[in-house]
């Protein structure tokens, strides 16, 4: 499907009046354009593509960013974007969306529905926008034209990034590496924005940390191959590998102070052919969360504690042991989220705008976060209120979280919401226009 460009197809719809911050004003602007917003998000939702193999997403951004107004720059960080727009002296706002979808298989049923593939490690897998990316996107670019369109009430540079590969936690790094705040500057502020299973029309936040650090598990056991009717002649990796997932959980349970997060996950235990077979090796895949830097040390420590004396419980060799830093905890700039809770709750009501716990989940929005930057990131939902409170009832019908196959956002008034939050959050830190 081709798409004329956003701006191009609304330049004539936007009617601003004098005072366009008025909320009023910003959900009935973003309601005139919805249509074809509705139409971007489908195609994005239809087309997603892997880490850094992002070339058809960036373009249509980059496209529809140019059209706008906006400078573009393309393959910032491989297949990234930034696109900036100077408006007058005034603070250098960043505001990024993610590009990437995920290597599965879309269960949810759309006439819209992902049916794409793609190439990873050499074999093929389905792709999905499963975790919102496309939710993110259409809003970032509904936002993008309405501070355009709102350009006489501010001044200072906006600076939208799309960011590749933030589900391999490795996309703003490689943006970052590739001279992002050498080539435009560094921003004075930084806001993103993610989809979350909660009433569409609600915004949750916090202060502090509002996601987790990320670590991978690498481990290779290994042992000495044999007959499966004669163990005592063999080396068993399978029983270490298992001795070892059993009793890592003990260093959450027993060496973790319980007050504090720390999860350690085995997901995958690859080894072996048939079953009359003991295989010489097994490897362990697997991901520690946790919020602070002591905690992180501690289960680190622990891990590659009970890997080694698993092994050493069967006079096997030692294990190889790679412990794999993916993304920091994003750290929300206190300040910054008191300044802009208040314009939230302005525009959609107490009610719908609420504090929420830390997600154990992990983002590398936490690389511009942490970089110096106040930072803000937060939530919009994405499910009817009936759905949720269905789901909340003992019971009830579950609804399907982020990187579920059936994750359904449901998308008006999803993006509306998410578009309305984050150009309130934005105008709220830009030098007021003289």
């Amino acid at each position: 499907m081709t798409l004329r460009p956003l701006a191009a197809l609304f330049a004539s719809m936007l009617v601003l009046p004098a005072f366009a911050q008025d909320n009023g004003a910003v959900a009935a602007n973003i309601d005139a354009m919805y249509p074809k917003l509705d139409a971007i998000y489908k195609d994005l939702h239809a087309h997603p593509e892997l880490a850094f193999q992002e070339v058809r997403t960036a373009g249509k951004l980059a496209a529809e960013m140019r059209a706008i107004g906006f400078e573009v720059t393309e393959k910032v960080g491989k297949t990234g974007i930034v696109a900036v727009y100077k408006n007058g002296p005034g603070p250098t706002v960043l505001v990024r969306t993610e590009m990437d979808g995920l290597p599965m298989e879309e269960k949810s049923g759309f006439d819209y529905s992902s049916r794409a593939h793609a190439q990873l490690d050499g074999k093929d897998t389905m792709v999905a926008h499963s975790c919102g990316h496309d939710v993110h996107m259409t809003a970032w670019l509904a936002t993008a034209r309405m501070l355009v369109a709102m350009k006489s009430q501010w001044k200072g540079t906006l600076m939208f990034i799309g960011q590749p590969a933030e589900e391999i936690v490795s996309g703003a790094k490689a943006m970052i590496n590739d001279g992002l705040f050498t080539r435009f500057g560094k921003p004075d502020y930084a806001f993103a924005l993610h989809s979350w299973p909660h009433a569409y029309g609600t915004i949750g936040y916090n202060s502090g940390p509002v996601s987790s650090n990320s670590d991978a598990i690498e481990i290779t056991f290994k042992g000495r191959g044999g007959h499966g009717s004669a163990p005592d002649k063999a080396v068993d990796p399978v029983m270490i590998a298992a001795r070892f997932v059993v009793d890592v959980q003990t260093v959450i349970s027993r060496e973790k102070d319980p007050k504090e997060f720390g999860v350690v996950t085995i997901g995958a235990i690859n080894g072996g052919s048939v079953g009359n077979i003991i295989p010489d090796s097994v490897k362990v895949r697997g991901t520690i969360r946790s919020y602070t830097p002591q905690v992180r040390e501690k289960i680190l420590a622990g891990v590659r504690r009970t890997a080694i004396a698993s092994a050493a419980m069967a006079d096997a060799p030692a294990p190889d042991v790679e412990l794999i830093p993916g993304g920091a905890a994003i750290i929300n700039d206190e300040k910054l989220v008191a300044r802009t809770e208040g314009v939230l709750k302005q525009a959609f009501g107490d009610d719908k705008v609420w504090r929420m716990p830390a997600m154990t989940a992990s983002e590398d929005f936490s690389q511009f976060a942490n970089a110096g930057i106040p930072a803000m990131f937060f939530f919009t939902g994405v499910y009817s209120p009936e759905a949720v409170a269905e789901a909340e009832k003992p019971g009830g019908k579950p609804i399907a979280f982020n990187h579920s196959p059936y994750y359904a956002p449901v998308p008006e008034p999803s993006i509306k919401t998410a578009a309305r939050a984050m150009t309130r959050a934005v105008m709220n830190v830009m030098q007021p226009a003289r």
